[in-house]
């Protein structure tokens, strides 16, 4: 009859099991996240309604305009996309955003709707080398997804225009509409942002032009 002897592991032996088993616990831990984390891609989104020409005109208004860049709060100059919680609580998707700033987007819009109604000399951007009789300014309030009293995409902007030679602002006007959104995804959203805007520029611009046209004819 045989005996046989197991050997105690030595004190150095079970701290290296030890560490082996950490080791491995945190490497599945870290795959573990890094799978979850795959598994919600982040989406980028833009606002690109065309802007629509207006109808040709045989008389231009001699003026030449400046578009300063847009002001709002820091929900707008960020990537991610706003949304409503409640009346007055506002939330930011973490994997939704915007393909750059909603307030650098609402300028080039801005500066698009303007070039396409023909009426100006020329339509430019603050910071360049042009130079204008009026500048152009803007602000946007809201431009979010709201859920109550049902699903809709919320725009609200404001339009002045500075006469940098008197020193004030000589005309203003704003705008605020709340868009029905046909679906119930992110994308669905943004579409319906995308037709807001469109709208809301397109009203903006067309009184900034009547007043600017009423102004020239005195």
């Amino acid at each position: 009859m045989s005996l046989t002897t197991k050997e105690t592991p030595s004190r150095e032996t079970l701290k290296s099991m030890r560490r082996i088993s950490q080791i491995g616990l945190v490497c599945f831990l870290a795959g573990l996240a890094a799978a979850c984390g795959a598994s919600r891609p982040t989406k980028y989104y833009a606002l690109d309604a065309p802007a629509t020409p207006a109808p040709a005109s045989s008389t231009q208004i001699p003026v030449r305009l400046m578009v300063a860049r847009i002001s709002g709060s820091h929900l707008y100059r960020d990537d991610r996309l706003v949304y409503g919680s409640g009346p007055v609580q506002l939330g930011t998707y973490e994997y939704e955003r915007w393909s750059e700033p909603p307030v650098d987007m609402l300028q080039d819009m801005l500066i698009s709707s303007l070039r396409a109604s023909g009426q100006y000399r020329s339509v430019s951007r603050v910071g360049s080398a042009s130079r204008g009789d009026y500048v152009v300014r803007g602000h946007v309030d809201a431009l979010d997804e709201i859920d109550k009293p049902s699903l809709a995409a919320r725009f609200s902007f404001q339009l002045e225009l500075f006469d940098p030679a008197a020193g004030n602002i000589v005309w203003s006007s704003s705008y605020a509409h709340d868009e029905p959104v046909q679906g119930k995804h992110v994308s669905d959203v943004v579409e319906a942002l995308d037709r807001n805007v469109e709208t809301g520029l397109q009203q903006l611009t067309a009184g900034l032009t009547q007043y600017l046209t009423s102004r020239s004819t005195q």
